[in-house]
């Protein structure tokens, strides 16, 4: 296995996939247990899967969506989207998943962070951090999709999740998502710079040279995809595909 983790980024959305760019216009994509056969196949090393709109409709977690995918996977699965208490958690987990993700109820009760790591370990517990950049160039945190734009520093906030028992950061760029642009260096260093737990990259790979950029260059300890593991060619057609072993191993290792 490589040193580096690749992970596909997968968005749900009721029973569906979809995509997004800078977190708008979702796109169906296809079916979620395909494409976990497909990834199967293609033995990545881990799989996220992110429910947008959970949150944002208080709603729970979708528990038999959840067990469909996790029955099918053969490699470990985090999951967000909807997660508010310890019961969830741990109905999540007996599901399969080996981590939840954390977005805005890190941000509305950070305690919940501390409570979670206590009780299933913080190597269970990610918390997905999603950041816009405002116009006098300062990083800012964004809960709920986009729908709220904090005045909190996502660098600030990792430290503090840190503290409280995060076991890893997902640290999206909400600017670069969907784009092909690749990742914001900037931005992850100074996470990493702050943190002692793996930080994630994701929003914005484009070819397999931007995964060495993030890692090598910026620091970041995997990085997830989300366009490049499904859409194929300039139409961007939907294909479901992620790189050989042998390119990632070229650029990663």
């Amino acid at each position: 296995m490589l040193k580096t983790r690749v992970m596909p980024c997968l968005l749900l959305r009721g029973h569906g996939l979809v995509k997004t760019v800078n977190f708008k216009n979702p796109k169906y994509v296809g079916d979620p247990v395909n494409a976990v056969r497909i990834f199967n196949e293609k033995e990545v090393d881990e799989l996220i899967f992110l429910d947008i709109d959970a949150t944002t409709e208080s709603r729970s977690p979708s528990f038999q969506m959840i067990s469909d995918i996790a029955t099918e996977c053969f490699m470990p699965v985090v999951y967000g989207g909807g997660i508010r208490d310890l019961d969830d958690a741990k109905k999540i987990f007996s599901l399969g998943v080996e981590k939840i993700a954390i977005n805005t109820y890190a941000v509305e009760n950070p305690d919940f962070i501390r409570q979670a790591a206590d009780m299933f370990g913080s190597q269970s517990i990610v918390v997905s951090i999603d950041v816009k950049k405002i116009s006098t160039g300062k990083y800012r945190v964004c809960t709920n999709g986009i729908n709220n734009l904090t005045n909190i520093d996502p660098i600030e906030h990792a430290e503090h999740m840190l503290e409280l028992g995060a076991g890893e950061i997902l640290l999206t760029s909400i600017d670069l998502d969907g784009t092909f642009s690749g990742y914001d260096l900037e931005l992850i260093e100074r996470v990493v710079n702050v943190v002692t737990i793996p930080v994630i990259a994701c929003g914005g790979a484009g070819k397999i040279e931007d995964f060495s950029l993030a890692t090598k260059q910026s620091g970041a300890s995997a990085v997830a995809i989300g366009s490049m593991a499904i859409y194929q060619g300039p139409h961007r057609a939907v294909l479901i595909n992620f790189p050989s072993k042998k390119d990632l191993k070229e650029i990663l290792d």
